[in-house]
């Protein structure tokens, strides 16, 4: 089987924590991994953002590669104004093909620009696309804090074009599920729910102590972790109002503790820096709490595991998330997880066996939680334990299966009856 693999907007091969990469990074690099690694070859087509890349690589193993194909300027550019190159992308990808003779049995899209990108493509090979969003405008716009953070009505017409031109469509949970059925009329046929996975060989548990010398964290302090894009959906902002609610409790006296946050680059000018990143820290000032937040930058999934082990809790304080990656790595290393109560974290994270899910947006009441459990080390270890025995089911060998099947379906290969990956949720 041969697979084009369109993640438009965004490299997976791209540094963790930057503007635009994150959770369908690691997804879109790791599924074709493990694709490869179960006999099926994957190209992954990408706009390329920078001229002195390569513009093919193979850097997800089994003779899989990721192409950057150049559309506009070999820069990072914002989203609204990418969409003007897809026509661009769409012929480059063409181009690559047709001088290597290519042609693909399927096409996999991820986000609704990559979506577009397929539907001349799927004319092009008479591929049958499956498709998954991972973040929908309707979700996303209806926590917007601000007039910025509101998307235009552009990427509605595109995600509602993608859903009729796709021949099957992955849902991380049901939850999203229900959201593309209610809020966008999708055909209940065409959706699938599978997950993302977790890959169990590189993300487990390393002792603390061990972790923390590698990241150089100070034995003695708790450890309280963020790792994401630094923008207002992730909810940063509650996390930071969190901790400093806690330093009112004497409690805590006993227990010094850091809030650690990776993502972003917070060494970049006030110029070219994230506008949220420099609210954050100037927040951060404002509330007397320099000494107690650490912003460290991006960092590359290798080191993430040692960070998730060397923390005591990870925080997902976000305001919409389609599933949380983090959350599901954390939980792999065996770190217990506090989440927002929405989207995808609400099924992930399960109160009182792997961690605590709060409401969004409430400072106070999750830092009730993050005080309850660096109080206690008991609770901690037991939350842990059960959290890394909860991710063993979404091992990307499982999930890839899962997306094959799909795959086999749109094909119309598939002997047998249907299968889906609802028991997943329903067991949790």
């Amino acid at each position: 089987m041969n697979i084009a693999m369109i993640s438009y907007h965004t490299c997976p091969l791209a540094t963790l924590g930057g503007k635009d990469t994150g959770g369908m990074n690691v997804y879109v690099a790791e599924l074709t991994r493990f694709l490869g690694k179960a006999g099926i070859h994957v190209d992954v087509f990408t706009r390329s953002q920078d001229e002195h890349v390569p513009h093919v690589l193979h850097n997800l193993g089994y003779g899989n590669r990721v192409v950057h194909i150049p559309a506009g300027p070999e820069v990072p550019l914002p989203k609204k104004e990418l969409v003007n190159y897809l026509p661009d992308f769409v012929e480059g990808i063409l181009h690559f093909t047709r001088a290597k003779q290519l042609r693909y049995d399927l096409i996999h899209s991820h986000y609704w620009m990559s979506g577009i990108a397929a539907e001349k493509l799927k004319a092009e090979w008479n591929a049958p696309i499956i498709h998954m969003f991972h973040t929908l405008v309707l979700m996303k716009n209806r926590v917007a804090r601000s007039p910025e953070e509101i998307e235009g009505e552009y990427r509605l017409e595109g995600e509602k074009h993608v859903l009729q031109i796709a021949d099957r469509i992955i849902a991380a949970t049901p939850a999203e599920q229900s959201q593309l059925e209610f809020l966008y009329g999708a055909n209940s046929k065409k959706l699938r729910v599978i997950p993302p996975g977790v890959d169990l060989s590189r993300f487990y548990p390393i002792p603390r102590d061990e972790a923390r010398e590698v990241i150089g964290v100070p034995v003695k302090n708790r450890m309280i972790l963020f790792v994401g894009r630094i923008e207002p959906l992730k909810g940063l902002e509650t996390l930071i109002r969190a901790v400093a609610w806690m330093q009112q409790s004497t409690e805590l006296l006993c227990c010094p503790y850091s809030l650690v946050i990776v993502g972003g680059d917070p060494e970049e000018s006030q110029l070219s820096v994230n506008a949220e990143m420099a609210r954050l820290q100037n927040l951060v000032k404002s509330l007397g709490l320099r000494d107690f937040v650490l912003f460290l930058g991006k960092r590359d999934q290798d080191s993430l595991p040692y960070y998730y082990s060397a923390a005591d809790v990870v925080v997902v304080p976000s305001h919409y998330e389609s599933f949380g990656m983090v959350a599901l790595e954390a939980m792999a290393c065996g770190t217990p997880v506090v989440a927002s109560q929405v989207g995808g974290l609400a099924f992930l994270v399960q109160e009182g066996l792997t961690g605590f899910v709060v409401p969004d947006g409430e400072p106070e009441i999750l830092g009730n939680r993050l005080k309850e459990l660096i109080l206690d080390p008991t609770l901690r270890d037991r939350l842990g334990k059960q959290a890394n025995q909860v991710a063993q089911a979404y091992s990307w060998e499982r999930i890839a299966d899962e997306i094959k099947s799909v795959y086999l379906d749109a094909l119309n290969l598939r002997t047998g009856g249907e299968r889906t990956f609802q028991p997943l949720f329903s067991a949790m």
